[in-house]
Formats: C-alpha cells, structure tokens, sequence
C-alpha cells in the first residue's frame, strides 16, 4: 500500500504541473459553461433536466481520467504493442462504419451500441500520433541514411497516417479528415525523412489525391455533399443566411450582444434556437456573449500555455519518439482551436469541430485527455532522466 502511494506521488511530482492545473481549470470552466449554453436544448428540446449534458460530461472526463492512468504508468518503450493493437482495432470501427454506419449529424462515422453514441474516429488522433511518433523514433538512423532508399518505410508511414483519413472523408466527416492531415503534415514535415524523399511523396500525395477526386467526381457527381459545400458559405454569412450562413451569422449576433462585460451568466439570448446545439461546436459564441470578450479572452491565455508547455517538452525531451507525441499532441490542439475558431469567426467553413475543453462532446473529450496523458508521461520521463544525469 505505502509503495502504491509513492508512485503515485512519484508520478504527480514528475509531472507538467502548469500544464495539469490549466488543463483541469479549463475543463472545469467548460463543464460548467455547458449547463448554462445546453439548457435552452435540454430543457425545452429534450425535456431533461437543465443539468443533463453537465452530468453526461462529468462522467466522460472522469472516464477520461481513469483510462489515462495506464497510459503515464506505462513507459513509452512499452508503447509499440498496445499501439499496434489499439490502431488496428480503430481501423476495424472506421471501416466497419464506412461499410454499414448509419448517418448522424450528416457523417457516417458514428458508432451507436444500445443508448450510447460516439465517434470513434476521435481516437483515430492520438492513436496516430503515437504509432508515427513510435516508427520514426525506431527507424531513424535508416531514414537519415542517405545511401539507400527508404520507400517501404515511408510506405508504412503513409497507410498509418492517411488510411484512417479517406475513410473518414468518404464518411463525410471533413472536420475530423483535416485535422488528421493537420496532425500527419506536422509530424513527416519534421520527421527525419530526408528533405528530397519529402518532396517526392508530397507530389506523390498530390497526383493520388487529384486522381482519387475526379474518380470519386465520376461516380458520385459530386465531392463534397449539398451540407459540406452550404459550410462554405462563410464570408458574409447574414447576406447567405438562408443558405448556410444562419449559424455563423447568429454567432456573430451572440458575440456583438455580449460586447466586451457580457451580458452576465445564463442570459444568452441566441442560446435560444437562433444556434443549434451551442454547447458543441458554436460554444464560444455562447461564452462570448455572457461573459463578453474581455473576460473570455483569458480562454485564449490558457490555450498559449497549454501549447506553449507543450512544445516547450518537444523541444527539450531526450527521446525521438517523445519529441514526436508531444509535437503531434500540440498539432492536434491547435488545429481544433483553429478550425472551430476558423469557422466561428468566418475565415474557414464550419465543420462542426469541436473546441478543446469546452464544448460537449464525450468522445472527444476523452480523446484529448487521453492525449494529455501522453504528454504527461513523456514529461515524466525526461524530468526522470534529468535526475539520472
């Protein structure tokens, strides 16, 4: 019992403490945020209580937290097996979805056993992250070599950081496909692929990507379905309000009633069906409009230094294959904050993502705190190793 609770001290003291305490601050900011931006949704949509989605979040970031005990237990030595299995078995889900999913919020990548529905895609994330992060750290020296060619490697690193993502483009779920091509582009532009190998499978990418369009054009007549392309409807969205620009243009109504005070806690005005479901993806608006502009700007603070410990850990760490979980960790953060902010504010389509520790979303939710965990062991181990030195 007392040896348990060593470790369990031990770990605590090994870790980013800034970065756990902003974490938590943040979800906890979050949770409770939902209460106020789903009540108009639960309450008078669904008829449950004005705590319903707070307590259906609660519980996925306590899971979220139990799950990712293991994973800062387990040393990232260690990781190579579980990794293997766990993208494999993604895999399955996301091609089992592709060929006999049902449609959900106008994607085909959601997964429903009995009352529960999830996304199962949202861990096809930080799975990636750790299998690229694993090969590059175990094939290094052979891809820094320049004396032979490395496209068997580069061919494995292809189908773990691409397959998962034409599936679930072809699910229609744009969102999630460029995120993941966020997250793959970050990590083989700074992987040790040697330069003129990168520009060879980047044009390779191209012609394949062009070909797969106008294949998929041939057949469908269409790429993007009629709901993807209103989504680009987002410069001027109140003039293309009837046709895809209502929900941008009414988060710009929430943003311009909260000013810079906020109109106070609970008295969103636009909450009230102008935004379907603010508590998911549109869920700044809401913050934006109660607590106004100057108060949520702290949103963006503790997003600076949640990156910003990250990459500071990417930087220093001893290991390649930590260097590259914490790189790929930072990457997928910050392509949600810029895709959900992106859309909210009309500088990109609206693709329905979701924004780091605010809006509801139980899978993702737990994904990224998953992938916080990761960074938490990678973290444990190099201060670990600094000791040794």
């Amino acid at each position: 019992m007392k040896n348990s609770i060593k470790k369990i001290i031990g770990y605590y003291n090994d870790m980013d403490k800034t970065l756990l305490f902003v974490s938590i601050a943040l979800f906890v900011f979050g949770l409770f945020n939902i209460v106020t931006a789903s009540s108009s949704e639960a309450v008078m949509r669904y008829e449950q209580s004005l705590f319903y989605y707070f307590f259906r979040q609660l519980i996925m970031i306590l899971a979220g937290f139990i799950l990712s005990i293991p994973i800062i237990k387990k040393d990232t030595k260690k990781y190579p097996f579980p990794a293997l299995v766990l993208f494999l078995g993604i895999t399955f889900c996301i091609m089992y979805l592709f060929l006999y999913g049902t449609f959900h919020k106008g994607a085909q990548n959601w997964l429903t056993i009995g009352p529960i529905t999830f996304q199962p895609s949202e861990f096809v994330k930080p799975i990636i992250i750790v299998c690229l992060a694993l090969i590059f750290d175990k094939t290094k020296n052979k891809l820094r070599n320049n004396k032979y060619k490395h496209y068997d490697i580069i061919g494995i690193i292809l189908v773990i950081g691409l397959f998962n993502s034409v599936i679930i483009f072809l699910e229609k779920d744009l969102g999630t496909m460029l995120i993941l091509m966020f997250i793959f582009m970050t990590l083989f532009m700074s992987s040790p692929i040697l330069k003129q190998e990168k520009t060879k499978t980047i044009i390779f990418l191209i012609l394949v990507g062009v070909s797969g369009l106008v294949v998929i054009k041939n057949q469908k007549g269409y790429i993007l379905s009629e709901e993807q392309m209103a989504r680009f409807n987002f410069i001027n969205p109140c003039k293309n309000y009837l046709d895809g620009g209502y929900q941008i243009c009414n988060a710009y109504i929430a943003i311009n009633n909260g000013g810079l005070l906020g109109l106070g806690i609970g008295k969103s005005q636009q909450k009230y069906s102008y935004i379907p479901e603010p508590h998911t993806d549109m869920v700044f608006a809401i913050i934006a409009e109660e607590q106004g502009l100057l108060r949520s700007s702290f949103i963006f603070l503790g997003y600076i230094i949640i990156l910003y410990r990250i990459l500071d850990l990417s930087s220093k760490v001893g290991t390649l294959r930590g260097k590259y979980i914490t790189l790929g960790v930072a990457s997928y953060i910050f392509a949600h904050i810029l895709i959900n902010l992106g859309g909210l504010f009309g500088m990109l389509p609206l693709t329905g993502v979701p924004l780091p520790f605010l809006s509801y979303g139980g899978t993702f939710t737990m994904a990224l705190i998953l992938s916080l965990a990761l960074v938490q062991r990678v973290h444990i181990e190099y201060k670990r190793e600094k000791i040794k030195i």
